[in-house]
């Protein structure tokens, strides 16, 4: 469980150490777990005489896989996705690289020495539900220097923000480290009347509500994703929200809600497919200049409205622009399907009635020649090709028919 966790963490320290340059190239997630996430290791890192390189991903696409390793002889990190594709990044990096993954969603093990798969949730531990990224990379960063138990505040806004919660509260990893950014005066937690708890973020003599900074960051890095949104939100993670950061969340609110309410408006008016199982869209690009992130964050929106059917699976697919902030071009013509479910058939999932989309998406983007990342039982997203969105669902009313 978490001891075996530590153990390969240190392992892969120790091996750090012995490989000796001082440049890290980081790769993190663009919502709250992956801005908290690459702040900390950023910051571990420089503290530790690193040049960093970082660069905000919404996921690891083939196409920024093969650009990636297409270079050796560097130290890479993945922050908050990559766990799955463990074997893939082995292929490709047959032992030219070392190569950490610090992710918390379900995960395979590597096949190449050089690959450190550091996901928890090969050690026992469940992505969704004990340890967020954030908490890994704080776990990390602490086994790297004791003195980075500062990062405990960072870590369980991060926790927090990617509201994975047992009856309202954090629970096992990631409330270890919500308790210990209490003992440190970095956080208060305060009991609600409904046996949930609020997490309040204590920086600077301010006071802020996780949830909502959650939020807030996810704006910066999600509608903001191609306005230079993400290295604004690491700057809040580290120093705190200020007039700039709050003056850009608000314009890009109002972005994401002009843009919503159109699409709202649309769907309602005919532009949502229905089938068997499933409620589904086809954005296209119609969310530019938003990040692909946004297609889920809709879906999330959608899932409590009127019109939506309680009992069917929510999908939407958005366009992946080919370009990368910060990274450059890719040769990328895929699109991005997010998926979320309305509260019933989440309850169905939960109690093993119904099938869990960690399983579901995957499984159908596999017979479409897609790819898949990070999945969690309840939220999932992968690629396909455009064009293969209509074959996509087709396969997963199979599976779900197969199912029963």
């Amino acid at each position: 469980m978490k001891e075996d966790f530590l153990k390969a963490v240190k392992d892969a320290l120790k091996m750090l150490e012995e490989y000796g340059k001082k440049e890290v190239l980081l790769f993190h997630h663009n919502d709250c777990d992956g801005l908290t996430s690459g702040s900390i290791l950023e910051e571990a890192f420089r503290r530790k005489g690193y040049s960093v390189q970082r660069y905000s991903l919404e996921k690891p696409y083939p196409a920024v896989l093969a650009k990636i390793f297409a270079q050796s002889g560097k130290f890479i990190i993945f922050a908050d996705f990559a766990g799955r594709i463990a074997p893939i990044i082995s292929d490709l990096n047959r032992g030219r690289n070392i190569v950490f993954i610090l992710d918390h969603h379900v995960a395979e093990k590597s096949t190449d020495e050089k690959v450190y798969n550091l996901d928890p949730e090969l050690f026992g531990l469940k992505g969704d539900r004990d340890i967020t990224a954030s908490a890994v990379c704080y776990l990390f960063a602490k086994a790297m220097d004791e003195n980075n138990r500062d990062f405990s505040r960072t870590g369980a806004l991060g926790a927090v923000g990617d509201g994975f919660f047992v009856n309202g509260r954090l629970v096992n990893a990631n409330r270890e480290v919500a308790m210990e950014a209490v003992k440190l005066g970095f956080l208060d937690i305060k009991e609600r009347d409904d046996g949930g708890e609020d997490y309040i973020w204590k920086f600077k003599g301010k006071q802020y509500k996780c949830r909502e900074l959650g939020s807030y960051l996810d704006v910066l890095g999600g509608v903001g994703y191609s306005q230079g949104g993400p290295d604004i939100g690491v700057k809040v993670c580290l120093n705190g929200p200020d007039a700039e950061s709050d003056r850009q969340v608000e314009n890009l609110k109002v972005t994401m809600d002009e843009i919503f309410t159109r699409e709202i408006k649309r769907l309602k008016n005919g532009g949502l497919k229905v089938t068997g199982h499933i409620q589904w869209f086809n954005l296209e690009d119609r969310f530019s200049p938003m990040g692909v992130k946004m297609v889920g964050v809709f879906c999330g929106k959608l899932k409590n409205m009127d019109f939506i059917d309680p009992e069917k699976y929510i999908a939407g697919f958005q366009h992946i622009p080919p370009s990368i902030p910060n990274f450059g071009n890719v040769d990328i013509h895929d699109t991005k399907i997010s998926m979320r479910v309305p509260k019933p058939l989440e309850k169905a999932i939960v109690a093993k009635k119904a099938l869990g989309l960690d399983v579901l998406l995957p499984e159908a983007t596999a017979r479409v020649g897609g790819f898949s990342d990070a999945c969690h039982s309840l939220t999932a997203a992968t690629v396909v090709r455009i064009g293969d969105e209509k074959r996509l669902i087709d396969e997963m009313e199979n599976i779900l028919k197969k199912n029963g």
